[in-house]
C-alpha cells in the first residue's frame, strides 16, 4: 500500500471514530471467508461497522485521543467492530458470533473511555439499550399518576362495595 492510500484510510479511520459509541476488537484468524461475509452483513443489519484494519494505522489514528488506551489490544490478526448509534450492538453480535464460532475470539474493547477486556465486553453486552431504558424511564414517569389516581378511585369504589353487601343481605332477609 502506498503512502497516499494509508493516508486516506487513516483518515477514514479518524472520522469514522470521531463519534464512536463503543469498539470491540476481536481475533478473526481460522474463521472462513462465506463466515466472515455473513458476519459482516449481521453487523450492518445491526448498525455496526466491521473492518480488518491494519494494526499500525489503528494505532496512530488513536494517537493522542482518548481512544489512545485501544493500542494495547492491537496485536496480531485484528477485525475492529464499532457502532456510532447502540454501545451494546457490536458487544452483542460480537459475543453471538464468539459462541457461534471458536475460533473468533474477542480481544477487548473500549467504551466511554475505557479500555474493556474480554468480561468487559461481556459485560456490556448485559447493559439495557435505549429503547429499554426509555420503556422503563416512562413506567417510572406513568407509575406516579397511575397510583394518584387509584388512591381517588379507591374511596368511592369501597363506599359501592359497603352499598352493595348491604343490599345483598337485605335482599336475602327479604
Amino acid at each position: 500500500m502506498d503512502r497516499a492510500g494509508k493516508a486516506e484510510i487513516l483518515g477514514e479511520i479518524k472520522e469514522s471514530f470521531a463519534n464512536v459509541a463503543s469498539v470491540v476488537i476481536a481475533d478473526y484468524t481460522g474463521i472462513t471467508v462465506p463466515v466472515v461475509t455473513a458476519m459482516r452483513d449481521d453487523f450492518r443489519k445491526n448498525g455496526c461497522h466491521y473492518r480488518v484494519l491494519k494494526n499500525s494505522l489503528v494505532k496512530i489514528a488513536v494517537k493522542g485521543s482518548s481512544m489512545e488506551p485501544m493500542s494495547a489490544l492491537m496485536t496480531g490478526p485484528t477485525c475492529v467492530i464499532w457502532s456510532n448509534e447502540s454501545p451494546q450492538a457490536p458487544a452483542k453480535i460480537a459475543l453471538k458470533w464468539a459462541k457461534d464460532q471458536p475460533k473468533f475470539t474477542i480481544k477487548g474493547g473500549f467504551f466511554d473511555g475505557q479500555l474493556l477486556d474480554a468480561k468487559g465486553v461481556d459485560s456490556l453486552s448485559k447493559m439495557p439499550g435505549k429503547d429499554e431504558i426509555r420503556a422503563s424511564l416512562l413506567m417510572t414517569f406513568l407509575a406516579g399518576p397511575q397510583d394518584f389516581v387509584r388512591t381517588l378511585i379507591a374511596g368511592p369504589q369501597n363506599f359501592m362495595y359497603v352499598l352493595d353487601a348491604r343490599k345483598r343481605e337485605l335482599e336475602k332477609s327479604a
